[in-house]
Parts: structure tokens; sequence; C-alpha cells
């Protein structure tokens, strides 16, 4: 008999020993504590999962006619409804967040939870060691589930839009980055091999980890002075799969310092189908397996701080403001994800890019040590 256990909200997936496929579905709680299930079957697996589809679609369209239905139901709805503008990788992140509400509120009847109950929530969240980003996730999903439900007449009012908001309790503090010093001492003693040349390009153009890991040579130009994003690394289910960008702004040419450009090169000229490509399976690899090589040649040099590979991002844009760039440039070719911010430096022209990518040439004009 075999048995595909599916996430959270999509039921399992079985062959019964008639051939036929079944796929069981929680759909609710009896009074006395016994889960509900909902079953549905189909002659060959693709068959059944058309038919789950259809069943959702028709919950759906049909759930605006019941008025008593508990919070998880319409955060199920919801989600389903939601899930396809979204990535697989932010459906998994939706998918867990949902979770961490439905432990809280699952049980409930949606039109009896109110401003109070959701701060509640939010405090004893606080309390159990929730990160401010968690806090700020939780709120946010729960703000559109009532926020459709009240669209729908399913509620009176959002209960999110009349709690109060959690203040930061927590200390400023500012982004890490590599000094003047270190990135000098990068630049002159990282490896003359793939991590080295793509930890300087990072420091150079600010890229994204998963940026980098999903190049190919044809997002390179020949003469190496551009790097196109084209596309970025995604974990789905702990697996590495080539998406989309993270945001639609991150879709960008960023232009190459000269005394960088051997370096975009070397990694043109080596790569087969991707730039950092496992041997094995013929994909990009796993941003772990790159973190680990990343730490080990950062760890070979002296007088350099191990700082996450995130860093060299923050340590490209406060180079670029120390010499002056202004933010609308720098913001433009790192490929900030705030549409509000975008609007405002949409008139940058590609040779105040250009210039901005020269200004980080003399930062890094440097003998590089052979290996």
């Amino acid at each position: 008999m075999k048995k595909d256990k599916r996430s959270d909200g999509d039921g399992t997936y079985r062959q019964r020993s008639d051939g036929r496929w079944e796929c069981r579905i929680m759909t609710g709680r009896r009074s006395d504590g016994h889960l509900v299930y909902r079953y549905l079957y189909g002659k060959t697996q693709r068959e059944l999962k058309d038919n789950v589809k259809a069943w959702k679609e028709d919950q759906i369209a049909g759930c605006l006619w019941n008025k008593e239905y508990f919070f998880r139901d319409w955060a199920e709805i919801w989600f389903e409804h939601h899930k396809d503008n979204i990535s697989a990788t932010t459906q998994c992140s939706y998918r867990y967040t949902l979770n961490v509400l439905n432990d809280y509120f699952g049980d409930r009847k949606l039109d009896s939870i109110k401003a109070f109950d959701v701060e509640t929530f939010l405090k004893q969240l606080r309390r159990e060691g929730g990160s401010r980003s968690r806090l700020t996730q939780c709120r946010g999903m729960l703000f559109q589930i009532f926020h459709k439900a009240e669209a729908n007449d399913l509620v009176h009012k959002n209960p999110v839009r009349f709690a109060d908001k959690m203040r930061n309790l927590d200390p400023i503090t500012e982004k890490d980055c590599f000094t003047v010093e270190e990135v000098k001492l990068l630049m002159a003693n990282l490896p003359n091999d793939r991590i080295g040349a793509s930890i300087r390009l990072m420091l150079g153009t600010g890229m994204r980890t998963q940026e980098i890991l999903a190049l190919e040579p044809r997002h390179i130009e020949e003469d190496g002075s551009v790097i196109q994003i084209r596309q970025a690394i995604n974990m789905v289910g702990g697996t590495a799969v080539v998406g989309v960008p993270k945001s639609r702004d991150s879709y960008r040419d960023i232009p190459v310092p000269p005394v960088l450009r051997p370096y975009a090169l070397s990694l043109r000229n080596a790569a087969e189908l991707y730039i950092w490509q496992s041997d094995k399976m013929k994909k990009p690899v796993n941003p772990t397996y790159f973190r680990k090589l990343y730490k080990a040649a950062i760890d070979r040099i002296d007088g350099v701080r191990y700082l996450s590979p995130h860093s060299c991002r923050h340590t490209y844009v406060s180079q670029l403001q120390a010499l002056g760039v202004d933010m609308e440039t720098i913001k433009s070719i790192v490929g900030h994800a705030d549409l509000d911010m975008t609007r405002h430096y949409l008139h940058v022209q590609e040779p105040v890019r250009k210039a901005a990518a020269l200004k980080l040439n003399d930062a890094f004009s440097l003998e590089t040590k052979d290996d």
C-alpha cells in the first residue's frame, strides 16, 4: 500500500488495495474533540489530485453561505485561495506561520476572536521567545485572514486593525559589515579559485547568496562588465531549486568594477550549466555547502572577522555610501524590494550606475596572492 504524506492542509494520499487512490483531509473537530475527516477518491493519483483541487474550489465558492465555522477552516480557505500568488518558498514559510496561528486560534469560532485576543496571543508569543520577525509575520497573516473575512461579511470588523502593536523592545543594532581594512585583506588574500572569485564579486556587486548560486555563464557578459540577475535559489522542502529572484525589483543588471571583471570571467569560463553546480546532480549546490566553503576561506585570513555571506551585501552598500554614491543609485543596483522607495530612483541612468561601479575600482585595486 503506497502512502504519500503531504504538507499540512493537503491531506494524506494512499493507494488502496483495490487500486484506487484515496485522500484523507481533516475538515474540523467535533464537540467531543474528535477530528472530522473528508475522504476523496480517484482511479489514478492524477485524477485524485484533480478531485481534491475541485473539492477545495467548491469549499471556497460555497463557504460564504456558512457563517459558523472555526478559524482554522477559514484560514485554510484563505491560504488555498492566496497561495497561487506566492512562490513555493514563501508557501512553506506561510504554512509554518499558519500552523502557529492554528495552534492558538484554530478551534475558536472566527467571529468570536477580538482585538484583545490578538494582543494576548502576540504577548504570549513574545514571552515564549518569538523573534520580532515572527511576531510581525503572525500579525501580518492574521490581518490578511481577517481582512478577507471582513470583505466577505464573515466578521463584523477586522480585530487585528484594533489590536495594539507590540513595541519593539530589542536594542537597535546596525547591520554588520567588513571594514575597509578587512576588504583590502580579503581582496589580497582570498584564494584564486571559485569561492575566492565569488566572495570578491559579492563584495563588489552586492549580490545575494541565492543569486550567485543560481548564476549561469550566460548571465555574465563576455567581457565580465555586467552580471544579469534573472533567477535565484529557493529552498523548497530542504532542496535547492532554481526559481525567481526575491522580488520583481531584484531583476537587474549589475555593473562590475573593472578590477573584478577577471573574476567574473573566471567563473563564466569554468562553468557548465551553473556557476555553482553540484558534480553529482548537475544542479546548483545547496547554500549550506556554499556557506561552509565561504567560512573556511574567510577563516584562513588573519585580521578578518568571520561575518555571514550576506554581510558582503551590507559591505557593498556601506562602501558605496562612504564613497559618496547617492542612495537612489545604490538601491537600483542592489535591487531593493520596497516598491514605494523604488519609484524614487527610477530616474537613475545607466551611466550613473556604471560610474558608481568605477568608484569601487580603486578600493579593490590590489594585487592578489596566488594559491
